[in-house]
């Protein structure tokens, strides 16, 4: 009898697996639409910003600009 014999193929599926399943996910969406969550926001300022990478690039003991 061969394996392949019709009536005795299967087929497997597999559900992708949800990380949030546990009902997680909803528990995130409830805390984001409070009126008073924390929203975070990260917005560098340009100038600090520019300011550090001038000094990086000023700075050759720091970074090595060469290639390897």
């Amino acid at each position: 009898m061969s394996l392949f014999h019709p009536h005795l193929t299967h087929h497997v599926g597999f559900k992708p697996i949800d990380p949030l399943g546990d009902g997680l996910r909803e528990d995130i969406l409830a805390e984001q639409a409070e009126p008073d969550r924390i929203v975070l926001e990260l917005r560098p300022d340009e100038n600090e910003m520019l300011k550090y990478l001038k000094v990086l690039t000023e700075d050759s003991d720091r970074i090595d600009f060469s290639e390897s």
